[in-house]
């Protein structure tokens, strides 16, 4: 941690509120969380605006997704100005410290949803994100999917990550270099998502429109958009549990223990604790796409 949370002169408040109330999980409870975990979240979120998903009064209340930063927010919380339309900007918050975590925590954002570009380049991503969507109780699809995802991205010679999301789905994303801008990457994901289609198409589509879907899964690449977000690595989810979005490694997709809502705020910072982080020095292999692009 940077710092200590008191350098920043902010108090914790109502800190007893239950968030989660099918398991009574506070608000404490989040912010602890979230500060255990900082150490391996935030090179996940530094430098990339945040949408904050919060719910004020735990999530059977209504909750809400707040882009703009609040007036009240203090100074120290860094921020990136972001074109919302042709002349028209916002400010959002960009999460570069465990306190600015757990700040959000205590506002009641459940889950930082991140921008798959960072603020010195907003147009150019540096990763790209599949997002396998799953028809209800179909997480065993979901996992053939990201082994076959898998093995036409590394044919181009490329890393390939993935995560369960805390909900019922996988991401599987490519760390990249920034050269190319949201629409060149879109189209190169695009382009392997119908690949994988054609491999499946009766349980694989890329048809975004749930009615046609006809309970096959969906190969979702539109996070590779400008201002489109994805939960980044240990967010929180909404959801009874308090399950997380969980890095893994490629061999334990493959464990039957491991379902799409594992790990949660209880058993993740132990998990951390006893084993290296499997999304660990990421950042270290960036690549191009240009190559499988037909680049130079």
């Amino acid at each position: 941690m940077e710092k200590n949370l008191k350098d920043y002169g902010f108090e914790y408040t109502n800190v007893d509120k239950v968030l989660f109330p099918a398991d009574g999980y506070t608000k404490k409870d989040l912010i602890d969380y979230y500060i255990s975990v900082s150490e391996s979240m935030l090179p996940h979120m530094r430098g990339r605006p945040v949408s904050m998903n919060r719910f004020p009064d735990g999530i059977k209340g209504d909750g809400f997704y707040q882009k703009q930063i609040p007036a009240y927010f203090p100074k120290w919380i860094n921020r990136a100005s972001v074109e919302k339309k042709e002349g028209v900007t916002e400010e959002l918050v960009v999460c570069d410290d465990a306190a600015t975590l757990a700040y959000l925590a205590n506002q009641a954002c459940i889950t930082p949803h991140t921008w798959l570009s960072r603020s010195d380049a907003l147009n150019n991503p540096d990763k790209m994100v599949y997002d396998l969507d799953p028809p209800d109780n179909g997480f065993e699809l979901a996992k053939e999917a990201a082994h076959m995802l898998k093995e036409i991205l590394e044919g181009f010679g490329l890393p390939v990550y993935v995560m369960t999301t805390g909900s019922k789905g996988l991401h599987v994303t490519i760390p990249l270099d920034r050269e190319l801008d949201y629409d060149q990457v879109r189209g190169f994901a695009g382009n392997i998502a119908k690949e994988l289609e054609r491999k499946d198409p009766k349980r694989l589509t890329t048809d975004i429109r749930k009615d046609k879907r006809g309970g096959r899964l969906f190969i979702d690449v539109n996070r590779n958009a400008y201002a489109q977000t994805a939960v980044p690595p240990y967010a929180v989810r909404a959801k009874d549990g308090a399950p997380v979005a969980a890095p893994l490694e490629w061999k334990e997709l493959d464990d039957p223990d491991r379902g799409p809502q594992k790990y949660n705020i209880m058993n993740m910072p132990e998990r951390l604790r006893k084993n290296k982080d499997p999304w660990s020095g990421m950042w270290k292999k960036t690549l191009s796409l240009k190559k499988a692009l037909g680049g130079d």
